[in-house]
């Protein structure tokens, strides 16, 4: 059985793993990205706040463990479902089964004026470039904003906040500056009361504006201009870019809505044999890493059992684990669960030290298993 993986996100990456060292090349995997490297979101922020470097954060696909997945380093140009086959600035491929983990493409260019009066901190060019600019910044009002819905792990713009506020702490300019967040959400995590009410405490704490409900549709110089005609004036301006679903996967009529519908229990498309997992899909859970790890771990178990000949009850439950930083190194560790026809339930832990060690682990014990190293976040 031929499987070709398209993107090398955390569900990309942790479908080839498995499927390669559960089948004993009853399967050919080929893993497709566009892009040299892994780089975890958390990792993003580490950099942008001098706490690791580029280099040191980013995992070479040319490392990945296991000697049955075939790596295509390749631009997607077209897909056709149907045929399940795909063009590629590589060539053609061809496949039995097909997934698709494109994740969500960013558009800075999308929201006027962002791209010449503020930065986003979503893209690792972005977050990586804004390194100098945070450890240049000579103090001033700080705006962290979104700009579209849905995006990407939604707890990232409050830990964006209370991170620039120990920066300017750490820098002596907090008595010259303001923080402000700006988000669409009525509160920060709204899967989780608890983790909402202990964000919101420390924003208070801290003097750190929350601004609720809000979207900014474009920026002037100085200023964010948000969708209900007012603004947030700034000196810098941090935004979580518009989100949408690559365009290749929208000329191949994969999309609905806007992103990718599957069956939420086995991540199948309407397509026989094409599944999607991650943040390119509408599957109901939040565009965040570990929830596409768990989509891919659901399809790994269906593929593995046909390759097997054998019947899996495998089935997407909906669950996730969230680490999330509130500052000076504490991390608090949110477990959520989506089910369908239900809402959403989130139970914090912490925040502690003993949790941020936690989430260390997380990301060591991922890239011992799809890149074979050892790594220190």
């Amino acid at each position: 059985m031929r499987v070709l993986i398209l993107g090398a996100g955390f569900g990309g990456l942790e479908l080839a793993s498995t499927l390669a060292a559960e089948t004993d090349g009853a399967v050919e995997v080929t893993l497709v990205d566009r892009t040299d490297g892994f780089v975890f979101g958390f990792s993003k922020l580490d950099v942008m706040f001098g706490r690791a470097t580029a280099d040191h954060v980013t995992h070479p696909y040319a490392d990945l463990a296991h000697p049955g997945v075939r790596f295509v380093p390749a631009t997607v140009e077209s897909i056709d479902p149907r045929a399940r086959s795909v063009e590629t600035t590589a060539g053609t491929f061809e496949a039995d089964v097909l997934v698709v983990a494109l994740g969500a493409d960013l558009d800075p260019a999308a929201t006027p004026g962002l791209v010449e009066h503020g930065h986003e901190f979503y893209t690792e060019d972005g977050a990586f470039r804004l390194r100098e600019v945070l450890a240049d910044f000579p103090g001033g009002d700080v705006v962290v904003a979104v700009t579209s819905t849905p995006f990407k792990c939604p707890p990232a713009p409050s830990e964006t906040a209370l991170l620039v506020h120990d920066h300017l702490r750490e820098r002596g300019l907090l008595d010259t500056s303001s923080v402000s967040l700006a988000m669409p959400l009525p509160v920060p995590i709204p899967p989780s009361p608890a983790a909402s009410k202990a964000l919101l405490a420390q924003f208070e704490r801290r003097g750190i504006a929350w601004h609720p409900g809000a979207l900014v549709r474009s920026v002037e110089p100085g200023r964010a201009v948000l969708a209900d005609g007012s603004s947030l004036p700034f000196d810098l301006l941090l935004a979580v870019p518009v989100h949408r679903a690559p365009e290749v996967v929208v000329e191949a009529g994969l999309t609905e809505d806007g992103w990718i519908a599957v069956d939420p229990a086995t991540l199948q498309t309407r397509f026989d044999d094409v599944y999607a997992v991650g943040d390119v899909t509408s599957v109901g859970t939040p565009k965040a890493g570990v929830f596409a790890e768990g989509q891919a771990a659901v399809v790994a178990a269906q593929l593995i059992a046909r390759s097997r000949g054998e019947e899996s009850g495998a089935a997407y439950d909906g669950t996730g684990t969230c680490y999330l930083e509130f500052g000076a190194g504490l991390v608090g560790k949110v477990d959520v669960t989506f089910l369908r026809g239900l809402a959403p339930t989130g139970a914090l832990q912490g925040p502690s030290i003993e949790l941020a060690a936690d989430k260390a682990v997380f990301g060591i014990d991922r890239v011992r298993r799809w890149f074979g190293r050892e790594w220190t976040p």
